[in-house]
């Protein structure tokens, strides 16, 4: 699994570092109230559990999801983006009239 950031998602990240500081942490939301959106936090509102992993990082932010996902999505390869609409109601980016969106790409095990 790779996570990767488009453009426009760094400058987003970018604009959101600015104004709450870089200690900042992504989870990929595993489908419940925000759907399956990368939500941004800053570091200590959300806590990482013993079942989270970090997978990557995006701009020096950390990238985590739950090991359970994780096992089910190790194939594919993801692409954190950032497109117009309302952010998921705890992410950080909720109110700039963006919000991240996860794309992937599905890779075969060699």
């Amino acid at each position: 699994m790779t996570v990767t950031a488009t453009d426009e998602a760094l400058d987003l990240l970018r604009e959101i570092k600015a104004r709450f500081g870089a200690d900042l942490m992504f989870h990929q939301s595993g489908g419940c109230c925000d759907g399956s959106a990368p939500m941004l936090f800053q570091k200590g509102d959300f806590l990482i559990g013993d079942h989270d992993i970090r997978v990557s990082d995006i701009d020096g932010v950390p990238f985590y999801m739950n090991a359970d996902q994780y096992d089910r999505w190790k194939h594919t390869d993801l692409t954190i983006d950032a497109i117009k609409g309302i952010g998921g109601m705890f992410s950080l980016e909720n109110g700039s009239g963006r919000r991240f969106l996860t794309r992937s790409d599905i890779c075969l095990p060699e």
